[in-house]
């Protein structure tokens, strides 16, 4: 199961890295593209892998260049069993010489333009391909509009993509208002009632906001024990308050209560 939170780091602040895997973040995110400029992109891959050598037990994801093949072979080199952030996918045959750089190394790609969100059940199916994941600042861009409805358009698409080929439910996309926590809280509750399983962030103040949201309710708890309870018989059941429920009901159960 995916964690309810990941934070993004840029990769050329090396400064930051400790204090973002102590942010609370269920996944830390080193960034060597959009959050480095040109001239510093160099000095940031020595500090990701040097930091790769001495990984924090918090799970860490890079993500990469697609133009940039020896990120990948620097980051493949430490050893470190990271993930690898893809932006801009747009087909399967873009990960194809990405997926056999990375090797074992597990891939979240990224959609963010129209082409990908319409490639978006092929590129889930890609055998290199672990999650899904939205890129909206660069889809809103691309499809010149970034109103809710457009964007929970493409927020279902592509948690359809992704369930229909067997990866998590992905997390959403950042909220770029860093003071804006009530509308964090809002816009993340609404992503949650979407179906999708946490958010990234890119300030650690985010963290605790998103952690809550996603965090099961003392009714979600209850819930689910009174499932696994009432399903422990096989078939269908009914619970106290009788409501039926079935097998069907068990996975979303079980998800609750690892969560």
């Amino acid at each position: 199961m995916n964690p309810a939170s990941a934070l993004y780091v840029p990769g050329d602040r090396p400064d930051r890295f400790a204090k973002a895997a102590a942010s609370g973040a269920g996944l830390v995110i080193l960034d060597l593209e959009d959050a480095v400029a040109p001239a510093a992109k160099a000095d940031a891959l020595a500090a990701v892998t040097a930091r790769l050598a001495d990984p924090p037990a918090v799970p860490i994801q890079v993500r990469v260049n697609t133009d940039a093949p020896q990120e990948i072979t620097a980051i493949r080199a430490t050893g470190a069993r990271v993930g690898l952030r893809i932006p801009k996918v747009e087909s399967p045959a873009d990960l194809d010489r990405i997926a056999a750089l990375a090797g074992e190394l597990p891939l979240t790609a990224l959609i963010e333009s129209a082409r990908g969100l319409e490639a978006a059940a092929a590129i889930a199916a890609h055998p290199a391909v672990r999650d899904l994941a939205l890129g909206e600042a660069d889809l809103a861009s691309d499809l010149g509009s970034a109103d809710p409805r457009v964007l929970d358009h493409a927020r279902l698409r592509l948690l359809v993509a992704a369930r229909a080929a067997g990866l998590p439910a992905p997390m959403l996309s950042v909220y770029p208002a860093i003071g804006d926590l009530d509308g964090l809280r809002a816009d993340t509750e609404r992503g949650r009632a979407l179906g999708f399983s946490g958010r990234v962030a890119v300030h650690p103040k985010q963290i605790p906001v998103i952690e809550a949201v996603f965090a099961p309710t003392d009714a979600d708890r209850a819930w689910a024990e009174a499932v696994l309870a009432a399903l422990e018989g096989g078939g269908v059941a009914t619970l106290p308050n009788g409501d039926m429920v079935d097998p069907a009901m068990r996975g979303r159960a079980l998800g609750i209560l690892r969560r």
